[in-house]
């Protein structure tokens, strides 16, 4: 079955509307602006000049409709609604702005909008082979990336000067851009999971946690990886061991069949042990054409993981006022166990 007729299988309703980018993308192959009206006898493209072109090739089985000024979207969609006789439509509540949404009811009176509960969010969990051809490469140059700038990382350059050279290099190796905004956070900045480059000046026996990815085709990839730069403290050392360990633990744990609550849990509890409350973040996420997707590997997510789930395994330890360490892959789960996408060493490297 492919994408589309697994969608209007799932649809329960005459026709959808489809906004969220990463959506239009899985559902017709465009990646520009603009929404898709779906049902079973029409599939349209609703974009604005800019985009005319873009939509005409990436998805040349769609009718494209070109939206203006005086042609809204909610309009064209209203004609297409009659068009087809529709009575219900699915619309992204979770995506469309409060006021998008009023001005869709006001176009579509007498067409009942019922909520998508993420159908195409719960299809995209599942990848196919071309889905895991495209991650595997993303994952293959960020890991790159990582082991070509490491004789250019020293002690006198920032977190933003770490950052240039991480997204200049995977650019330069085939990444169509960062899959999310890079994460460089050295000494006592590691202690932000989601800290943001600085001016701060890397110093000798700091750590530095670098989290990225690369994208290719639509397709990201997630990895952190943590180094230090000269010879850290015990304090530091112990901190980066055991998160190395957990992360061991965890990706001996994992494979088809495996709850990802009780993955998240062996990390957790070997963590806790040592670092009490020091990981409070799940222990990963899935991933695709939207770095943060379904499964969540968290406490509080029993989804059993199958062939075809691509989630990130990525335990950390952060103490305020000394810093932190975390480190990431993102694994493809298969009949009978999984594949690592990354391939960058995670040894502690003392630069």
């Amino acid at each position: 079955m492919n994408r589309m007729d697994a969608f209007l299988t799932r649809l329960d309703a005459d026709a959808a509307l489809i906004h969220r980018p990463e959506n239009i993308r899985y559902l017709s192959g465009y990646a520009g602006e603009g929404c898709l009206f779906i049902s079973r006898g029409v599939h349209a493209i609703l974009t604005d000049f800019r985009y005319i072109e873009q939509a005409g090739r990436q998805a040349p089985d769609w009718r494209v409709e070109r939206t203006t000024a005086e042609r809204k979207a909610s309009g064209i969609a209203r004609a297409l609604a009659e068009e087809i006789g529709a009575k219900s439509m699915r619309v992204e509540t979770d995506y469309l702005t409060h006021d998008d949404f009023l001005q869709l009811s006001e176009a579509l009176t007498g067409v009942a909008l019922r909520s998508m509960e993420c159908i195409p969010e719960k299809l995209r969990q599942i990848k196919d082979a071309g889905e895991i051809a495209c991650i595997r490469e993303a994952s293959r140059i960020a890991s790159q990336a990582f082991i070509n700038i490491l004789p250019r990382l020293h002690a006198g350059m920032t977190e933003i000067d770490a950052k240039i050279e991480l997204e200049f290099e995977m650019l330069r190796l085939g990444s169509e851009g960062p899959a999310f905004d890079t994460i460089a956070a050295a000494g006592v900045n590691g202690s932000l999971p989601h800290a943001v480059p600085s001016k701060h000046v890397i110093a000798e026996g700091e750590l530095l946690t670098l989290d990225f990815g690369a994208t290719y085709n639509g397709y990201l990839s997630d990895i952190t990886r943590t180094v230090a730069f000269g010879r850290v403290s015990p304090e530091l050392r112990a901190i980066y061991e055991t998160v190395r360990d957990a992360q061991r633990l965890a990706l001996e744990a994992i494979g088809p069949g495996k709850r990802c609550c009780d993955v998240d849990r062996v990390a957790r509890e070997y963590i806790d042990a040592r670092y009490p409350g020091a990981f409070g973040h799940s222990l990963g996420h899935g991933v695709g054409l939207f770095i943060h997707e379904q499964p969540r590997v968290s406490a509080n997510d029993a989804t059993e993981l199958l062939p075809g789930h691509v989630v990130t395994v990525e335990p950390g330890v952060y103490i305020p006022g000394v810093g932190g360490c975390r480190i990431e892959d993102t694994v493809i789960i298969t009949s009978d166990g999984f594949i690592n996408a990354m391939h960058a060493p995670k040894q502690l490297i003392e630069l």
